[in-house]
């Protein structure tokens, strides 16, 4: 898919699937890198997603945080086209549901409003969420599902839409290197995955630079991998950087 094509099913739909998109070797070693993390953390630390559902922030250790992930040319020129050139990447986290979990209630991500006293005002983007598996995520292992054009009107129609069952929910099953850009006010939900591999979702969260928010935990970026990066790169992210003495 090109990148207007995608721009425009994504303000359409809520959201645009690149398929076969990011190199499935670099998924691979991501997945080799983090997986013990992952499964640690899993022993370690309550669900906090749901039953047996978690969410933990992605570290940016190497072969777990590479640049071809967060400064894909197509991704990028998507992002910017649907929320101007001044954007920053400030969320990089994982969402794992094992065998066991639930489908979750429809929900919106980021739900506070930008303004408090126009609660339900139809805005354009100042944030969407970039995702990618790193597994496979058919059907039986949970992928999200998310009800298309919800972005564009209010909670309440949102809400009643779904209830009534006028719009259906699309099953957005991912291959190894697929990537999903989604609005964070489209409506979804989690599924249950039935299966015993962990559905580890990874997600970067770009947003407007003038935007801010504390609603999910970051890691640290190393001093060491900031300074790798090219003075362009470093101006698409936003990230605490770790202590000299960390």
């Amino acid at each position: 898919m090109f990148p207007a094509q995608a721009i425009e099913e994504f303000k359409n739909q809520g959201f645009c699937v690149l398929r076969n998109h990011f190199d499935s070797y670099l998924v691979h070693e991501c997945r080799e890198a983090f997986w013990p993390r992952m499964l640690a953390y899993i022993d370690s630390a309550k669900a906090n997603r749901g039953p047996h559902r978690y969410f933990l922030p992605m570290p940016f250790d190497p072969r777990c945080f590479m640049p071809q992930f967060f400064f894909d040319p197509d991704v990028i020129t998507i992002v910017q086209g649907l929320m101007g050139d001044h954007i920053v990447a400030d969320q990089w986290g994982c969402d794992v549901p094992l065998q066991g979990s639930e489908y979750q209630n429809f929900h919106l991500d980021y739900q506070r409003p930008l303004f408090a006293e126009l609660p339900d005002l139809i805005l354009p983007p100042y944030a969407l969420v970039v995702s990618f598996g790193l597994v496979q995520i058919p059907r039986e292992r949970g992928p999200i599902e998310i009800v298309p054009g919800t972005h564009r009107v209010t909670k309440e129609s949102a809400l009643k839409a779904i209830q009534d069952k006028e719009i259906d929910a699309q099953t957005v099953c991912l291959e190894l290197g697929d990537v999903l850009i989604r609005h964070p006010w489209a409506w979804h939900r989690g599924t249950p995955n039935t299966t015993g591999i962990p559905r580890a979702l990874c997600t970067i969260r770009y947003v407007r630079r003038w935007y801010a928010d504390a609603s999910r935990d970051v890691e640290q970026m190393p001093r060491t991998v900031w300074e790798s990066l090219t003075a362009e790169q470093q101006s698409f992210m936003r990230f605490p950087l770790r202590s000299l003495m960390d």
